[in-house]
């Protein structure tokens, strides 16, 4: 014979079941991005070019940038492996309180992933 529960009893168990397993299950906008040209080395010459193509202007001529903050040869340096989210991250959302335009849906996920993938190839060690 099974109990019979009231309603409201099956439901705040089921809540709190729900709420003690939350923190296990990583909600997707937190999860690490995957370039998908990772160790690609025939990408790096295209996502120069893309890079100097829309990044040149404010982060020099192939990513050679004397000012810190805008040097992108440092990002492995400042950010470890957060690097790969950080720029997905800023390129997604900008940073336009410092000039940084938003680039999600103006470039295809494509072409960020190529310039992060030439980026990655320049990463200047510690």
């Amino acid at each position: 014979m099974v109990p019979k529960f009231p309603q409201a009893v099956v439901s705040r168990a089921a809540l709190a079941v729900v709420l003690a397993l939350a923190p296990l299950a990583a909600p997707a906008e937190d999860a690490r991005p995957v370039n998908p040209f990772e160790g690609k080395a025939e990408i790096v010459p295209e996502g120069n070019g893309l890079f100097n193509q829309y990044c040149s202007h404010c982060h020099g001529p192939n990513a050679e940038q004397g000012e810190r903050p805008r040097d992108l040869r440092r990002l492995k340096i400042r950010y470890g492996d957060d690097a790969i989210a950080v720029f997905y991250k800023t390129v997604s959302t900008g940073r336009q309180e410092k000039g940084m335009p938003i680039w999600k849906g103006v470039l295809p996920d494509e072409v960020l992933w190529k310039i992060f993938t030439f980026l990655s190839s320049i990463q200047t060690e510690p």
